[in-house]
């Protein structure tokens, strides 16, 4: 589970409520209905029936060109948990000149913010030094609160830990401004506080994020291992496993990311490609986000292998997110 909020907010997150019928569930619709020109989509999509999926917010889109191919109150703002990550890892991969191999020592406040809240953890050790691709890996793949507080830390500016943590969320805020995601707003640097965005504007970071080379080989890695100089003066070996488990279960999936809270439910932001498409989608508040995720994929790809999926078991004591 990620963690509570560390930094709050004034106000409430404004766009919760929104028509019923989104712009993106009526474009969706109407992709059904007629088929769109080669000026206006990369790939030709047949009308095909819309799939049935328990989440309560989804979407569907073209990879290449962001077109809608199925919406389910699609433009409705929702808590979003561990998905948040994903901006998390784009900020700092996207701050101007930095180094992905910059070291950095792991503070027992890490730690304790997973005890205090009952994180998801990366179980990072106190004093050890790990740099900041692997912190991206423990972020992103076993969902490490830990290891997003110590990005956070490092790429906050301030002179506490509290400042730095705070600044850190305002750069995620920025950024989804500068994506014009509306409806798209943080609270803190783990996806454990109010964080909200929409179905939509999470497929369109997706696609953000996707085109960042050091990103997309991450979230497609379904295990990592490495090793990190330890305060004692050995050798630590860390292993993480990938909490997305269409990883491996889906043909052609390739990340992203998955997310849980009590208020969130269940969430995945995934990404599949075949042949010469991809497709990107979401899934929030669901009760079998895997099978409505394959479902989409389905629906996309104009296939029927989702009802035949396995879901790839997870190692032992392996995180849940």
């Amino acid at each position: 589970m990620t963690a509570r909020v560390l930094t709050s907010r004034a106000a409430a997150i404004a766009g919760g409520a929104l028509l019923a019928l989104s712009p993106l569930t009526a474009q969706a619709a109407q992709a059904a209905q007629a088929p769109h020109t080669a000026s206006t989509a990369q790939h030709s999509y047949p009308a095909r029936t819309a799939p049935a999926v328990a989440a309560k917010g989804a979407v569907l889109v073209d990879g290449a060109t962001g077109r809608a191919l199925f919406g389910k109150e699609a433009d409705t703002a929702r808590p979003i948990a561990s998905t948040a990550k994903i901006m998390a890892a784009s900020v700092v991969l996207e701050t101007q000149g930095v180094d992905l191999e910059k070291q950095v020592p792991v503070k027992q406040a890490y730690r304790d913010y997973v005890t205090q809240h009952g994180s998801s953890t990366a179980d990072l050790q106190t004093g050890d030094k790990l740099t900041v691709r692997q912190l991206l890996y423990a972020t992103l793949l076993p969902s490490g609160a830990d290891a997003a507080y110590a990005l956070a830390d490092t790429f906050g500016t301030g002179a506490t830990e509290a400042e730095r943590t705070a600044s850190f969320v305002s750069q995620l805020n920025a950024k989804a401004a500068e994506l014009h995601l509306t409806h798209t707003a943080f609270d803190s640097f783990d996806g454990g506080g109010t964080d909200t965005s929409t179905p939509a504007e999470l497929a369109k970071l997706a696609r953000h994020a996707m085109r960042n080379d050091t990103f997309r080989t991450i979230v497609k890695t379904k295990q990592y291992k490495g090793e990190a100089p330890a305060a004692n003066g050995r050798t630590r070996y860390y292993t993480w496993n990938n909490t997305n488990q269409l990883l491996g279960s889906y043909d052609g999936v390739i990340g992203i990311k998955t997310g849980t809270t009590t208020p969130a439910g269940d969430c995945l932001v995934f990404a599949a490609t075949r042949g010469d498409k991809t497709l990107i989608g979401t899934v929030l508040n669901s009760k079998d986000r895997y099978a409505d995720a394959a479902k989409l994929l389905d629906h996309g790809f104009g296939t029927t292998t989702a009802k035949a999926m396995k879901l790839r078991a997870l190692p032992a004591n392996s995180q849940r997110d």
